[in-house]
């Protein structure tokens, strides 16, 4: 495992991060948006396939401020409960400042090219569509973010490439939710959404309960193709 730091912005101290880093560089780079079980096994592995694809791959350690190195499963109640008390407890503007500054400092590395991503999923999803709102990453993908349709206005200020794979049967959602969301976008130039028919929360989550193989590489295969064209060309 190979962990870097960033200073936060706000003075609170220093936060870790697992990279990855691709064969040849300088190359892209792709800030990876924790779910709410911290920067666990799968996250690192997303990493690790993200940089095989030629991209310097990082996932910071979101939960920092309230417990450093977070890293659950979703396997059992007890995991689960931190993990939601995690979430219910996390301040979603230091979050995005944290974010902003792994996105800045990445992209003046001399290893990157310039260009930075993210890509977020559950919790992560919705970071990704407000990062997208809030800085300047030149573009990001959300997997199954939870209450987008509350933060609709912030789409007034995205300005980079956008992507959105939603669950159809969210449980975490509603479909008046769903719905509200991808008719907003409908005529977007910049951002766009894909239902996934049939499908729950974390479909893309490999092992997990509500993992759907077909969407899940529907869904990746996407986003290669939108991280490869934005990113890469």
């Amino acid at each position: 495992m190979t962990t870097i730091h960033f200073k936060a912005e706000d003075g609170a101290g220093q936060f870790s991060a697992y990279i990855a880093m691709p064969a040849q560089l300088p190359a892209p780079a792709i800030v990876l948006i924790q779910e709410i079980f911290g920067v666990n096994a799968d996250m690192r592995a997303k990493c690790d396939e993200f940089a095989a694809k030629g991209y310097i791959a990082v996932c910071p350690d979101l939960f920092w401020r309230q417990e450093p190195g977070v890293d659950l499963t979703d396997k059992t109640k007890a995991e689960w409960e931190k993990a939601f008390a995690l979430m219910n407890g996390f301040d979603t503007g230091k979050g995005i400042d944290d974010l902003i500054t792994v996105v800045e400092t990445t992209r003046v590395s001399g290893e990157c090219t310039g260009k930075v991503g993210a890509v977020g999923y559950c919790l992560g999803g919705k970071l990704a569509y407000l990062l997208s709102a809030r800085s300047d990453v030149d573009a990001s993908v959300g997997y199954y973010g939870v209450a987008l349709d509350t933060m609709l206005g912030e789409s007034e200020n995205i300005h980079a490439p956008l992507m959105l794979h939603i669950a159809e049967l969210d449980k975490f959602s509603t479909p008046d939710a769903r719905d509200a969301v991808v008719a907003h976008f409908k005529d977007s130039t910049i951002v766009t959404p894909h239902v996934y028919a049939g499908v729950d929360h974390a479909f893309a989550r490999k092992n997990g309960d509500h993992y759907n193989g077909a969407a899940a590489d529907l869904a990746n295969a996407r986003t290669d193709e939108f991280f490869s064209r934005h990113l890469k060309a």
